[in-house]
């Protein structure tokens, strides 16, 4: 235990297992933000992406911390393979459709938790370590950070979407679908010219070029098919077979008979009053 005591001399360990870092906006900075950080162990989400042993979870990061300066910070533990940002912890949540690059939604403002996976092990044993009386820069004169005005003018200009840019990605998306719909046609013509059958259900088969695969059923054959074994099923139904079906089909008859004499008789009675004889 010794060794770990020297090693972690100048770090402040919190309970949880995390670890404080110091942020500073610039040099000038009196405020200090503090970051908490540990070693990502949760095996649950173990994926390529998040390496148990090389990936840093870290919480409490602040709005003016996007992603290449998480980057740029940790960069000084090591070389840093890729940054994650999220509202909360877990695994990234999976879009249905892919996204145009011209129009994304609206991010959520406000504190974000992150993952950083460096490229050795002990990249993360050095971001544990660090100090935490030796702040972290956000900004420098190497790497300046816009903020206020200067960031929202920034913004709002980058918003912008160049026409020229955005026909040609318009222009590329078409050729990829009507290339695709074209070969898609093709196909399900080929299919169908594949699988003519005549009024008996046969399909005339030719001789293929060797080593040709065999023929799939298209769906308008399978269709039939089905229909056909729906056919044959109820013919061979059997009718009667057991004796409660026997005892209810009789039920019915009888009652179908009482129904049609009842009707039948109130026929009748209207029939013998409507041929009353009245002379006067």
């Amino acid at each position: 235990m010794a060794p770990s005591r020297r090693k972690h001399a100048d770090s402040c360990v919190i309970p949880g297992g995390f670890t404080v870092l110091s942020l500073k906006f610039d040099c000038d900075s009196v405020a200090q933000h503090k970051l908490y950080v540990k070693e990502h162990k949760v095996r649950a989400e173990k994926t390529s992406r998040r390496p148990l042993d090389r990936t840093l979870f870290v919480l409490n990061i602040p709005p003016y911390c996007p992603k290449h300066v998480i980057n740029e910070l940790f960069a000084q533990f090591g070389c840093v393979q890729s940054v994650e940002l999220l509202d909360h912890p877990g695994s990234v949540p999976e879009q249905d459709a892919k996204l145009s690059k011209f129009f994304k939604p609206a991010q959520k403002q406000g504190f974000k938790v992150g993952y950083v996976v460096f490229e050795t092990p002990s990249s993360v044993s050095a971001a544990k370590s660090h100090p935490h009386n030796v702040p972290l820069l956000v900004s420098t004169e190497e790497r300046p950070v816009r903020t206020g005005l200067e960031k929202w003018i920034h913004q709002y200009n980058k918003g912008f979407v160049q026409p020229d840019k955005l026909q040609e990605m318009v222009d590329s998306y078409m050729r990829d679908y009507d290339q695709k719909k074209e070969e898609e046609d093709q196909q399900k013509k080929k299919e169908e010219e594949q699988q003519q059958e005549d009024e008996d259900g046969w399909v005339k088969v030719t001789r293929g070029p060797r080593g040709a695969k065999a023929r799939p059923h298209s769906e308008a054959a399978n269709k039939r098919t089905l229909q056909k074994e729906i056919r044959k099923k109820k013919r061979k139904e059997l009718m009667n077979f057991y004796s409660w079906q026997h005892k209810n089909t009789q039920k019915e008859h009888i009652a179908e008979l009482r129904k049609k004499f009842e009707e039948d008789k109130q026929r009748i009675a209207l029939l013998r009053a409507q041929r009353k004889f009245k002379p006067y």
